[in-house]
């Protein structure tokens, strides 16, 4: 159930002596962020500004989560659970979510979506200016050679296809995903803009 400024109360904080937990998760690409405890307060502090509030244990008190760091979360909707006891957030962090500098509170980035830690990957190339880095030297090249390999590998993803080899058919794919990326970070588009069209489409078909 989705939780407003108009149903809040609804949530059973009393099985947990005034706490309940709270996910944190990515609206875009589904990633869990974090996770932490809210109480009546927080929650609904959270659901008034839109940004993610909970509550220290060990402090005793509300925080916003990127208070000191400006790493704030922003939340798109509260759902809570079928007992009502748990509260999921789906939130568009602004920058890492882990205190040390993670994208997320559970691993140090090995959980991450495999397309999107390969675009944080095609933008640290892009920053750093490495000449060594065939992806800072595709980009140098420009947005028509950028777009003139990713319909090379579309090419070559189709042949392989029609000649029966997988293997051939898996590397090519691999290829043609890598350069769309690669086309994206030149344009300063991102995956997560591309997966919100395709979930619109879903909710369309």
């Amino acid at each position: 159930m989705q939780i407003s400024l108009d149903n809040y109360s609804q949530v059973d904080f009393a099985k947990m002596n005034g706490l309940v937990p709270a996910i944190a998760q990515h609206a875009d690409n589904g990633e869990i962020l974090m996770q932490g405890y809210m109480n009546e307060a927080a929650l609904l502090a959270t659901l008034t500004h839109s940004q993610a509030y909970f509550y220290s244990r060990s402090k005793q008190d509300l925080w916003r989560k990127g208070e000191t760091s400006g790493h704030v979360l922003s939340v798109q909707s509260v759902h809570t659970d079928c007992d009502q006891d748990s509260l999921l957030l789906m939130v568009l962090p602004m920058g890492p979510t882990c205190h040390l500098g993670h994208r997320s509170c559970f691993s140090s980035g090995a959980a991450s979506p495999l397309l999107v830690r390969l675009l944080d990957t095609i933008h640290a190339r892009q920053a750093a200016g490495d000449p060594t880095s065939y992806t800072y030297q595709l980009l140098q090249q420009g947005i028509a050679r950028v777009a003139q390999k990713v319909g090379e590998e579309g090419v070559e993803v189709a042949l392989a296809a029609v000649t029966d080899d997988e293997n051939q058919l898996l590397n090519e794919s691999a290829d043609l995903l890598y350069h769309l990326l690669v086309l994206l970070s030149a344009r300063g588009l991102h995956l997560n803009e591309v997966l919100a069209v395709l979930a619109q489409r879903q909710v369309s078909t």
